[in-house]
């Protein structure tokens, strides 16, 4: 490290390539490159060339680097805050037990609203720490994470209080509202009534600063299109915007839904249709591909990814953490799932965590390496940008940077 008297940036990263991402195709490669940042922002992205002056006149932390340099990855759809684990259903569902069987057994996700309800906010951070920490070990800067493991106010209060304060490891992180998950047992066969105390909740945890957007699971075991538009709209009288767990298992035009109210993303959409694809497109609507859930459940019907492609729907990745489907604690072992179940480029993946999940969650000021963006950024040990999604596992990021300060 070398430091000037009046240095105009806080550090400054060169030698290594990067990985803009600045452009609509292409990694938007610099080789030799130089990253600078000043506060939270980027203030250089170059060459060493186009340097205005010597490096150690300019920032107070010079770093010589090789390998290459992403944007901080953006993991878009978590269940990342939930207690205990569903590990023995794991083991049920591979010797041939069905979801009915798995929930007369005590299982399903009722077994992790238990659990979570029972934990108290310290002991829901406890365990939730490890799973946060695996993500940013792997390049992760922007989280998203949602409630809907509480199912009553308190708990579900509790749930999004503990995911503010993961902040505290210095990424950012979004909270998403997802009461309408499941329905609780003391509502059983009651699930407008349910929808109408998750409505009356959602202004109370509004005001406390702790909902960036609203969600639902829009699906013949979840919640029907018309209790998932009453809460569209609650959420719309609160200037908040939505989100939707849509045709995962059928095609009950949630992903329609979701853009009809402009929404951020419809995610899984395993049976959306063209229709569906079209208005997203019109609506700015992404897609978020979830192959973790797809991987683990041993789904066979793909996204419609030519209609998403053809309409320009642009296409996020994310692990969906959670504790039923899709155990992933690696969203770059998500983008190696996407490229090998769904057939992705290497490209299609990183952008898909990077600029397209950023813009899933309604941030345009990251995913991308440019001045002025938000200084998330990666450094790996890599060759290549394709290694990030032909590796199986394996520790490849070398240093991890959120608003400008070192994470990892």
């Amino acid at each position: 490290m070398t430091s000037s008297t009046h240095p105009a940036w806080d550090g400054l990263i060169l030698g290594a390539s990067l990985a803009t991402l600045d452009a609509p195709q292409g990694y938007g490669e610099i080789r030799d490159g130089v990253l600078a940042w000043k506060d939270d922002r980027l203030t250089f992205v170059g060459s060493r060339a186009d340097l205005p002056g010597t490096p150690q006149k300019l920032a107070r932390e010079v770093i010589e680097a090789h390998g290459w340099i992403t944007p901080g990855l953006v993991d878009c759809h978590t269940h990342l805050v939930f207690a205990g684990d569903r590990a023995r259903e794991f083991e049920m569902r591979l010797g041939g037990a069905s979801y009915e069987e798995i929930a007369r057994a005590g299982g399903g996700i009722l077994s992790t609203v238990r659990a979570t309800r029972a934990a108290d906010e310290g002991e829901l951070l406890r365990q939730s720490l490890p799973r946060a920490h695996a993500l940013i070990a792997d390049g992760v800067t922007t989280l998203e994470i949602k409630s809907g493991y509480g199912l009553d106010f308190d708990n579900e209060r509790k749930m999004l209080r503990v995911a503010r304060r993961l902040e505290q490891l210095g990424i950012s992180v979004r909270t998403t509202y997802l009461a309408a998950h499941a329905l609780p047992p003391e509502f059983a066969g009651r699930s407008d009534e349910y929808i109408d105390a998750a409505i009356e909740w959602l202004p109370r945890l509004h005001v406390e600063g702790l909902v960036d957007a609203v969600d639902a699971f829009c699906e013949g075991i979840g919640f029907s299109p018309a209790q998932t538009r009453r809460m569209f709209e609650a959420a719309r009288a609160l200037g908040l915007p939505v989100k939707l767990h849509a045709d995962q298992l059928s095609d009950l035009g949630g992903a329609a839904l979701a853009a009809a109210f402009d929404g951020l993303s419809a995610d899984h959409v395993e049976y959306t249709s063209e229709d569906s694809a079209r208005a997203m497109a019109e609506h700015g609507t992404v897609a978020v591909l979830l192959p973790g859930a797809f991987h683990v459940l041993r789904e066979t019907r793909l996204p419609p990814l030519d209609a998403f492609r053809q309409h320009g729907v642009p296409m996020a990745l994310a692990t969906d953490c959670n504790p039923g489907t899709s155990p992933l604690q690696s969203l770059r072992q998500a983008m190696q799932l996407a490229c090998t179940h769904f057939r992705l480029t290497p490209e299609e993946a990183l952008r898909g965590a990077t600029v397209h999940a950023a813009r899933a969650l309604g941030l345009e000021d990251r995913g991308v390496l440019r001045v002025g963006a938000r200084a998330d950024f990666v450094q790996w040990h890599i060759g290549h940008p394709a290694e990030l999604c032909y590796w199986l596992g394996g520790r490849l990021a070398h240093a991890v940077h959120a608003g400008g300060h070192r994470v990892v």
